[in-house]
C-alpha cells in the first residue's frame, strides 16, 4: 500500500470517528461546549504528530490522545463553577478513578474491554473491573423521575422498562410536541429522553426546547437513527446522544450520565 493510500485510509477513518468522539467527550464533560473543545483538541495533536496513532488501529488511537488530553486537563468541568455545574464537579470527584471513562467507551462507544485498555491505559482485567465499579457508582449517585417522548409504542415501552428498572420514576409517555408539553406541565420531570422526530411528524428537539422554555433547564438525552446529524458542532447540539438500534447498556449509561449531570445544553443555548 501507498504512503499515499494509508494516509487516505486513516483520513477516512478519522473522519468517520469524529462524530461519536464528539459524543464521548460531550458525555464526558456533561457540555457541548467543553466536550467539543477537547476533541478538538485531540485532532489537533494527531495532526502536529501523526505518530501517537502508531500501535493502535485509528479510532482507538484517536480516542486514546483524547483520553490522554483528558486526564491531564486534571477535572471535567472547570474550578469556579457555580450551582449544578459545581455539584457536578464535586459527585465526579467521589467516583473511583477512570471509572465512567470506561463505562462510557464500553456501553456507549462500544469498544472492547481490551481497547478501552490500550485507550486510558490500564489491564484488560483492570478496565473489566472499572465498568462494573462504574456501573454501581452512577446507579447510587441519582434517582429521579424521567419523562419519554418517543412516537413508536414498542420503543417507548422498553424505554419505560429500562429506566425503571435503574430505579428512576416514569412520569409519562409523550407521542407528539403537544403531548410532551401538557405532560411536562402536569409532572415536571428530573430528565427527558426524547427521539426526534415524532408521531405527528412534529419534532421532539422542539417540544424539548418547549418543556425546557417552561419547566427551566434539567438534563435531556435525545434517541436518533442518524446521530452523526447531531454530533457536527457546527451549532447547538445535544450533550447526551443515544444512536437507534441501541443497547440496553447504552441506555443505562446514558441515562446514569445524564442525570448525574443536573444540568445540559439544548439545541438553543
Amino acid at each position: 500500500m501507498s504512503d499515499a493510500s494509508g494516509t487516505t485510509n486513516v483520513s477516512d477513518a478519522l473522519g468517520q470517528a469524529i462524530p461519536y468522539l464528539r459524543r464521548f467527550s460531550r458525555a464526558m464533560t456533561g457540555s457541548q461546549q467543553s466536550g467539543d473543545a477537547f476533541a478538538a483538541a485531540a485532532l489537533e495533536a494527531i495532526l502536529a504528530d501523526p505518530s501517537v496513532l502508531d500501535g493502535t488501529d485509528t479510532r482507538t488511537g484517536l480516542f486514546r490522545v483524547l483520553y490522554g488530553i483528558w486526564a491531564s486537563a486534571g477535572a471535567p468541568v472547570e474550578d469556579g463553577e457555580s450551582g449544578a455545574r459545581a455539584k457536578a464537579q464535586k459527585r465526579l470527584a467521589s467516583l473511583t478513578n477512570n471509572s465512567r471513562e470506561a463505562l462510557l467507551l464500553h456501553t456507549v462507544e462500544g469498544f472492547s474491554f481490551a481497547e478501552v485498555a490500550t485507550i486510558i491505559g490500564v489491564s484488560q482485567s483492570d478496565a473489566e473491573e472499572l465498568v462494573s465499579i462504574a456501573r454501581q457508582e452512577m446507579a447510587d449517585s441519582t434517582a429521579g423521575s424521567v419523562m419519554i417522548i418517543e412516537d413508536e409504542a414498542i420503543i417507548a415501552m422498553d424505554i419505560e422498562s429500562i429506566v425503571a428498572e435503574m430505579g428512576h420514576r416514569i412520569t409519562g409517555i409523550a407521542r407528539t410536541r403537544d403531548e410532551a408539553v401538557a405532560l411536562g406541565k402536569s409532572d415536571p420531570p428530573d430528565l427527558i429522553l426524547a427521539d426526534i422526530q415524532l408521531a405527528d411528524n412534529s419534532s421532539g428537539i422542539d417540544a424539548v426546547n418547549d418543556l425546557l422554555t417552561e419547566l427551566g433547564q434539567r438534563p435531556v438525552i435525545f434517541i436518533t437513527a442518524f446521530p452523526e446529524r447531531l454530533l457536527t458542532g457546527d451549532k447547538p447540539e445535544p450533550a447526551f446522544l443515544i444512536s437507534k438500534p441501541y443497547s440496553v447498556d447504552q441506555v443505562v449509561s446514558a441515562v446514569s450520565q445524564a442525570m448525574f449531570f443536573s444540568s445540559t445544553e439544548t439545541l438553543n443555548a
